[in-house]
C-alpha cells in the first residue's frame, strides 16, 4: 500500500472574483490546521487572437501596444493585491498571524488549467484548492477549469463551494 504524504505545501487558485474570499478563508485556514504554507495564484488567461487583432487595429504604435500588454497583467496583479488586502481587513487583528501561512501571491499567463498544474509541480504542491461558482462545476467557466484540474491533476484537489448569496 501506498503511503499518504503530508499535506504541507497547498496550491489556492483564485479567478478573482469577489465571492473568492470565502474559499480564500478556507485555504488559510487548512494551512494553519496541517501547519503548512499557502500559495495564491491566478492565471491570466494569454489574450485570443481575435483580441489581438482588435487591440492591433486601434494601437498601431508597438511601444504603446507593449505597454497595453504589460498593463493588463499588472492590473490582475493589482486586482490580486486588492483581493487579498480586502480579505485580511476582513479577517482582523486576531487572524494576523495567519498572514505567515501565505507563501506567496501570484499572477501567472497562460491557460489556467496548465497554470494551476505546472505551478503545483513547481513549488511541490501537496493540495490544490480552488473555488467553485453557485451554478456547479460544469455550468461556469471556472468550473470547467475545475474540471480539466480534477482530470490532470496527480494530488488531491478540493473545490471550496461558495456559500448561497
Amino acid at each position: 500500500m501506498r503511503s499518504i504524504n503530508p499535506v504541507k505545501t497547498l496550491l489556492y487558485a483564485t479567478d478573482l472574483n469577489e465571492r473568492a474570499i470565502y474559499a480564500l478563508r478556507y485555504a488559510v485556514r487548512l494551512a494553519e490546521a496541517v501547519n503548512g504554507k499557502l500559495h495564491v495564484v491566478h492565471a491570466l488567461e494569454p489574450i485570443s487572437t481575435e483580441a489581438r487583432l482588435t487591440l492591433q487595429s486601434y494601437v498601431t504604435d508597438p511601444t504603446q501596444l507593449a505597454l497595453a500588454t504589460t498593463r493588463r497583467l499588472e492590473m490582475a496583479q493589482e486586482l490580486l493585491a486588492e483581493r487579498q488586502h480586502d480579505f485580511w481587513a476582513e479577517a482582523g487583528g486576531e487572524a494576523a498571524h495567519l498572514r505567515d501561512r501565505v507563501a506567496a501571491v501570484e499572477v501567472i499567463e497562460g491557460a489556467p488549467a496548465d497554470v494551476i498544474l505546472s505551478h503545483s509541480v513547481a513549488i511541490g504542491a501537496d493540495m490544490i484548492l480552488m473555488g467553485s461558482h453557485e451554478h456547479g462545476l460544469s455550468h461556469t467557466f471556472l468550473g470547467t477549469i475545475a474540471l480539466r484540474v480534477l482530470r490532470r491533476s496527480r494530488i488531491p484537489t478540493l473545490i471550496v463551494p461558495y456559500p448561497n448569496a
